[in-house]
């Protein structure tokens, strides 16, 4: 049996020709029932990612990640800055998933998920094929002189790559910013709102850039994805292989002719004819192996299917397969290392589903100011706090008042006695509370304070009362 290549390909990138400069891919147009599935999956995900900052759910935007004011909604769920923790517990969730996915799966997010991939394969590059035409017509366009028919294709391309690059950048401004702004923006006009679209330019143009010029290069240069899923692959992992086994023989590959008896001449069913290579996105040979590169899209594996199924021989060299399935035949099975993953996750997602319901809606907090200490207010101690009240709920709070519930004392709010707390908003100010002596166990008593509104207990908070050492 033949080996596979030596290692040499791996000091080379198809991006990048032997001068060092950029080198484009032009890909073949897939076609096959795996890239079919891949058309259905990437228009749901589409119509989610566009859709998703303008869909509201009891009145929160189902996607928002504002940064700014620190302010998220995953799945309609809202984040405060109070909530970061559980923000974070998610995030490492996710990123358990996504280690446990890659185990077993190998890069198959990349291929299938990415919203990276899903623009560049199933939007630019479609666009790419309606204008310029398949792959042999792509090449013949890039070395063609600047004639009529080159100007007329590249400024209709560059065109619509720039207004589909302006639609994402505005979908991207209303994930950070909320889409309830976004539209206020756009009906106020540009000219009330320079600095945003300033940035809605800018985003635009890291768009275009990405879509236009930079292109497979995330997945193959930028993304630490592709290198995370060296460390996390092993021979357990099902992965878009080639069956070297199969596709080497004894002799190695070969040319197809009909003619002959390809077993008893010890030749493999690879008849090389390199369709893999001309229709991969990322410009790699999957018959190296292996590869980072490699983002598990399928292309190869329909058109090698094709292939074979016009040359007589079984479909199938290149498939889902694990290292261990191709050489040792062994199906997969659940290794100690996905198990460990899988446990690691579960408990994860228990802790957060448990942390999420055990969420408050309301949250307040009441501390003391710092550098004040007690005054004397007749017979009684008085300490001076900073409030504020944090409304997670889509209703607003109108008549909001604290209670005290131990020690014995009195709330002395400055200004009105109550306050308004907005939907989805928060109130702050100060606040005396006063104390007699008797009721202090020392210099640093704990208080219990309920929040209300309207005489319906919302919130329950503590706080520290400063008073003097010795009560005598």
């Amino acid at each position: 049996m033949s080996k596979l290549p030596d290692d040499s390909f791996r000091d080379t990138i198809s991006t990048i020709d032997e001068e060092g400069k950029r080198s484009y891919i032009f890909p073949k147009k897939p076609v096959g029932k795996f890239y079919d599935k891949r058309k259905l999956l990437s228009y749901f995900l589409l119509a989610f990612l566009l859709s998703a900052p303008f869909i509201k759910i009891n009145g929160n935007q189902f996607m928002m990640f504002n940064v700014l004011e620190r302010r998220f909604n995953i799945f309609s769920f809202p984040f405060w800055p109070q909530d970061f923790h559980l923000f974070v517990i998610s995030m490492i969730t996710g990123v358990v998933g996504l280690a446990l996915f890659t185990v077993v799966f190998g890069r198959i997010f990349c291929g299938w998920f990415c919203p990276q991939t899903i623009f560049m394969e199933m939007v630019f590059r479609r666009i790419e094929y309606l204008i310029d035409g398949d792959r042999a017509q792509q090449i013949r366009l890039a070395k063609q002189d600047w004639d009529a028919e080159k100007i007329r294709k590249r400024v209709t391309k560059w065109i619509v790559f720039f207004i589909i690059s302006f639609i994402i950048a505005n979908v991207f401004l209303a994930y950070l910013i909320g889409s309830d702004k976004l539209i206020e923006f756009i009906k106020e006009g540009p000219t009330n709102n320079i600095s945003t679209l300033i940035a809605l330019l800018i985003f635009t143009g890291v768009f275009y850039f990405i879509y236009a010029w930079f292109r497979e290069q995330v997945c193959i240069i930028a993304c630490p994805y592709g290198r995370m899923q060296g460390v996390l692959l092993d021979n357990k992992s099902i992965n878009v292989a080639y069956d070297h086994v199969r596709g080497e023989g004894e002799t190695g590959r070969a040319k197809f002719n009909k003619n002959e008896d390809r077993a008893a001449l010890g030749k493999g069913d690879c008849i090389d004819c390199k369709v893999c290579v001309h229709v991969c996105p990322t410009g790699i040979d999957i018959r190296n192996g292996t590869q980072l590169e490699c983002i598990n899209c399928t292309a190869c594996i329909d058109e090698c299917d094709t292939i074979m199924e016009k040359v007589g021989l079984p479909k199938g060299l290149i498939r889902y397969a694990s290292e261990d399935e191709i050489v040792k035949k062994e199906k997969f099975k659940l290794t100690t290392r996905m198990k460990g993953y899988i446990a690691v996750l579960a408990i994860l997602t228990g802790v957060l589903v448990g942390m999420l319901f055990l969420r408050n809606d309301v949250e307040a907090t009441i501390l003391h100011l710092p550098g004040q200490l007690f005054q004397h207010k007749g017979e009684k101690l008085s300490n001076v706090y900073t409030y504020k009240v944090v409304n997670k709920t889509e209703h607003g709070f109108d008549n909001v008042t604290f209670k005290l519930i131990d020690p014995k004392g009195e709330i002395k709010l400055v200004g009105s006695p109550s306050f308004k707390v907005p939907r989805q908003g928060l109130a702050q100010g100060t606040l005396f509370i006063e104390i007699h002596p008797a009721f202090l166990s020392g210099d640093k008593t704990e208080l219990k304070i309920e929040v209300y509104n309207d005489k319906k207990l919302i919130e329950t908070t503590t706080t520290n009362f400063i008073g003097p050492r010795n009560f005598n």
